[in-house]
């Protein structure tokens, strides 16, 4: 049973004062740092303590005394309850500010290296309708408002197509308007869930494991072309041919309609079979005259405009000339290797996801790209010293790694393979600070620019370029 919050104190008047790590709001109080919810920069609230620390403690705003000046009234009917876009109350230019100084944060006291100045972070021209790709869930178990069950009384368990609610994991809220992909991605969700009430398939039970509609995923690209997958529970073959077809004769734009039938306990598709419905098994997005096949399982950036700005700036600092040997670590769908390869000798990606790799092998293929190889593997076991003895020793390592940032292997293997640079692109930018401090010994920092991929969300995309230090 959790602490009774009845012995936890209520705090009055309390200003906050500045933003912490993942969005979370500061005060202080007797020198204690509270980290509160919900409240921006300039607020002044009367906030109920959730949890007491040594060092800190955490809170929720009770009562607001007084609203700063900078708050903005939140956009989205949604807002606090699906658990996105929770910066949407700071005005995009103070999300910035906050971003960028995040970023300066954890390469100062993480990091601890000496930083040369730091380019202002690049903005995202587009603030909403900017993500290519969203997953929604089906529950039988929605999240009601209390303004719902205020205005409606007692409310049974219905179904809900969504996101799932913070911190509970079995509840979904119903998503009638989302900001964050462009159409048809609404009117997809919202026909969806209109065909399948009307017809009364059931929808998925996350506690009792059971039910027919799982999960919609919905991909766009900027060469207009759509993708659209459902995930099914369990073959109902009459109930899926017939939401199938319906989406297909309602979108017939749709590029690539596909479905899975996936009865594991988790939503996780990475092992499932993906089976073609309608149209092609992929579709294409496009940088500079680059295509790149992105199937049901690749990884794409998720704002497309907004990567064409990150790797062209990763590019710029690699410095290529056409004579380097250029490692591509965590290289996905080979995005990076192939956006650069023109510019080098030769170049050399490794991935995890074996599937990544040979999306990476047909993007070069399609491009006419005939200087890259892609290996699949763990980097901590595939990348060693045999390894690139006999690919090449790299001029330029470009590395970007998953939120955890580098296994400490990868990192010492890096510094054996004695490149003259590396570019470190990075979605956590206090990983990034730890693995940083561990290259410093060899590699300094020469430039530094964070780009923001996610308008909204305190979450911040960074490129750091090393240089090898002189000896």
């Amino acid at each position: 049973m959790g602490r009774d919050r009845r012995k936890l104190p209520v705090i009055e008047n309390l200003e906050i004062t500045n933003i912490a790590a993942e969005g979370k709001a500061i005060a202080k109080i007797d020198n204690k740092v509270i980290f509160v919810t919900q409240v921006v920069p300039g607020d002044i609230v009367d906030v109920q303590i959730i949890r007491k620390r040594k060092s800190y403690m955490e809170a929720i705003p009770i009562v607001f005394k007084k609203y700063s000046e900078i708050r903005e009234k939140p956009f989205c009917d949604h807002f606090e309850i699906c658990g996105g876009c929770k910066w949407q109350n700071l005005p995009y230019s103070e999300q910035i500010k906050y971003k960028h100084q995040q970023v300066i944060d954890n390469l100062q006291r993480i990091a601890k290296v000496e930083l040369p100045e730091i380019d202002f972070i690049l903005p995202s021209e587009k603030t909403t309708f900017y993500r290519n790709k969203l997953e929604f869930t089906f529950s039988n178990n929605r999240w009601h408002t209390k303004e719902e069950i205020e205005k409606e009384g007692k409310l049974e368990r219905n179904d809900a197509l969504g996101f799932h609610v913070p911190k509970f994991w079995d509840k979904i809220v119903q998503i009638d308007k989302c900001w964050l992909q462009p159409e048809p991605s609404n009117a997809i969700r919202n026909e969806v869930k209109n065909y399948s009430d009307r017809n009364k398939l059931s929808y998925f039970d996350l506690r009792k494991q059971e039910g027919l509609l799982r999960n919609l995923i919905v991909r766009t690209s900027t060469t207009g072309e759509l993708m659209v997958i459902v995930v099914f529970f369990f073959e109902d073959e009459d109930a899926r041919i017939g939401l199938l077809e319906h989406i297909y004769s309602q979108f017939p734009n749709i590029t690539s309609l596909m479905y899975i039938i996936n009865s594991k306990s988790n939503d996780s598709i990475t092992d499932q079979e993906v089976v073609l419905f309608k149209g092609r098994d992929h579709i294409f997005e496009q940088m500079e005259d680059l295509k790149f096949k992105i199937g049901p399982k690749s990884f794409y950036q998720t704002n497309s405009e907004q990567a064409y700005r990150l790797y062209s700036i990763a590019r710029e600092f690699a410095g290529l000339t056409g004579n380097e040997i250029v490692y591509d670590l965590y290289t996905g769908t080979g995005t990076i290797a192939n956006f650069v390869a023109r510019a080098a000798k030769k170049v050399i990606g490794i991935e995890y996801v074996p599937e990544a790799i040979e999306d990476a092998k047909v993007n070069s293929e399609i491009n006419n790209i005939n200087n890259t190889s892609f290996f699949a593997g763990d980097l901590k076991d595939v990348l060693n010293a045999s390894f690139i003895a006999k690919n090449g020793n790299p001029d330029v390592i470009i590395t970007d790694p998953p939120r955890a940032g580098m296994h400490p292997d990868v990192v010492e293997t890096i510094m054996h393979a004695n490149p003259r640079k590396i570019v470190y692109v990075s979605c956590n930018p206090a990983t990034q600070a730890r693995d940083i401090q561990l290259l410093d010994k060899m590699y300094k920092v020469a430039k530094v620019q964070p780009v923001d991929m996610f308008p909204h969300t305190y979450h911040v995309e960074n490129i750091v370029l090393l240089e090898k230090r002189s000896t």
